[in-house]
C-alpha cells in the first residue's frame, strides 16, 4: 500500500495537487486551495450510508456503501481519479480524517487502474489543524503592522505593492465596506482562513517575519477574521495613509462604479449592469439607518440619477456626487472619530509614496 504523507508544510508550499474524496457538502463547507472534490460517495448516500451506520452498525454501513457505489458507478468515479492521477503524479488524495473512505479510493484506483496513489495521513481535519496553527504561530511569533486610512485612500493597492503585505479582503473576495461585495461570490469561513494561512505560511518560508494588513473590523462581508488575529489588532502599531478628498472620490468611482459595473458585465453578460445598479442601491440603503432619513434620501436621487445617465450613455460623472456626499458626511466623520481613538497607536501618516517606503524601511528594520 502507498506511504502516507504528513509533510502538511511541503503540501501547501508547494502547491501539491489534492483529491477530495469527501461528499460535495462537505467540500463546500471548507477545503483548501487549488484542491478538487472528486468523490467517493455524493450527499445522498452519504447520508444514506450514515443513517444505516446509526441504526446497524459500522459492517451494515460499509456493505450498503459497496452496493450504492458499484457498476458503472463504480467504474466512472474511478476512471475519474485515475484522469487526476495521471495528470498529478505529484498529487495526493484524502478523505476528512484519513481513514475508510481514502483507503477505499487508494485500494480501488491500485486494484483497478494500477495505479499506487498516496493518501493524506490524518486528512482534512489534520491539514486544517495545521493551518490553524500556522496563523496562531504567526501571531505569537511576528511582527504586524495595520494600515489605516479614510475610505478610498487605497490601502489594499499600498498592500499588494508590499511583499510582505497580506490582503485580507482579496483572500476574502469582499472589500470590507458596506458597498464591498463583489459580482462574484464570498468563499466559505473556512477556505478564507485556509486562504490567509497559506499566505502566511508562503511568506514566513520567504524568511518575512513582519506583515502589514489593513485595520478591518472582525468581519469582512460573511468572512470573520480569525479570533486570535482580531484581538491582536487591538494592539498592533499602526501606519496612517493619506490622500487628498478628491483623489478619494476617483478612486472610489473607479473601484465601486467603473470596474464593478464591468465586472458584473463581465459574470453576468446583459443582465449585468441591471445587477450592478441593484447592488449599488441596495449597499446605500444597507446604511440608510446610519445615514438618516434625509441624507439617505438626498443621496438615493443623486445615485438613481447617476446610474440612469450610466445606462443611457456610458458616463459616469453625476457618481462624483453620491461618492463624495457619502465620504464627507459619512465616512470621513467616522474615521476620523476612529484615528483619533487610535492615534496613540500611529507611528506614521503620509500620502501613499511616503507611506510604502516607510514601510519598506520597516520591513528591512526588523528583516
Amino acid at each position: 500500500m502507498s506511504r502516507d504523507c504528513t509533510d502538511y508544510r511541503d503540501i501547501f508550499l508547494n502547491d501539491r495537487p489534492m483529491m477530495d474524496a469527501r461528499a460535495p457538502i462537505e467540500f463546500l463547507k471548507g477545503s483548501f486551495p487549488g484542491v478538487v472534490n472528486l468523490p467517493l460517495m455524493n450527499d445522498h448516500e452519504r447520508q444514506r450510508i450514515g443513517t444505516c451506520y446509526k441504526q446497524q452498525g459500522q459492517q451494515a454501513a460499509i456493505t450498503l456503501g459497496h452496493q450504492l457505489v458499484s457498476g458503472d458507478i463504480k467504474a466512472e468515479r474511478i476512471r475519474a481519479w485515475a484522469d487526476f492521477a495521471r495528470a498529478h503524479p505529484d498529487g495526493y488524495l484524502y478523505c476528512f480524517r484519513g481513514g475508510l473512505r481514502s483507503q477505499i479510493v487508494q485500494q480501488w484506483l491500485k486494484d483497478e487502474a494500477g495505479i499506487d496513489y498516496p493518501r493524506v495521513g490524518g486528512g482534512y481535519k489534520a491539514m486544517r489543524t495545521f493551518l490553524l496553527e500556522t496563523v496562531d504561530q504567526a501571531i505569537a511569533q511576528c511582527d504586524f503592522v495595520l494600515l489605516g486610512g479614510m475610505t478610498g485612500t487605497g490601502k489594499t493597492e499600498v498592500l499588494t505593492q508590499l511583499s510582505n503585505g497580506l490582503d485580507l479582503e482579496g483572500h476574502a473576495n469582499h472589500r470590507g465596506s458596506s458597498f464591498g461585495k463583489r459580482a462574484t461570490g464570498q468563499p466559505s469561513n473556512i477556505d478564507f482562513e485556509n486562504r490567509l494561512a497559506v499566505d502566511i505560511l508562503k511568506k514566513r518560508a520567504r524568511g518575512i517575519e513582519q506583515f502589514v494588513l489593513e485595520d478591518e473590523s472582525r468581519a469582512i462581508g460573511s468572512c470573520a477574521l480569525p479570533l486570535p488575529l482580531f484581538q491582536g489588532m487591538q494592539q498592533f502599531a499602526m501606519v496612517w495613509l493619506e490622500d487628498s478628498l478628491e483623489g478619494r472620490v476617483e478612486r472610489i468611482l473607479r473601484d465601486y462604479v467603473v470596474d464593478l459595473c464591468a465586472e458584473f458585465i463581465a459574470v453576468h453578460g446583459d443582465e449585468g449592469f441591471g445587477l450592478f445598479s441593484e447592488r449599488l442601491l441596495a449597499s446605500l440603503n444597507n446604511v440608510q439607518k446610519r445615514l438618516g432619513g434625509e441624507r439617505h434620501r438626498r443621496m438615493l436621487i443623486l445615485m438613481e440619477d447617476a446610474l440612469a445617465e450610466q445606462a443611457k450613455s456610458g458616463a459616469v460623472d453625476l457618481h462624483r456626487g453620491w461618492i463624495e456626499g457619502l465620504l464627507s458626511e459619512y465616512y470621513d466623520p467616522m474615521y476620523a472619530f476612529q484615528r483619533e481613538k487610535k492615534g496613540s497607536r500611529i507611528e506614521f501618516a503620509g500620502e501613499r509614496a511616503a507611506v510604502l517606503e516607510y514601510l519598506r524601511e520597516r520591513g528591512n528594520r526588523q528583516g
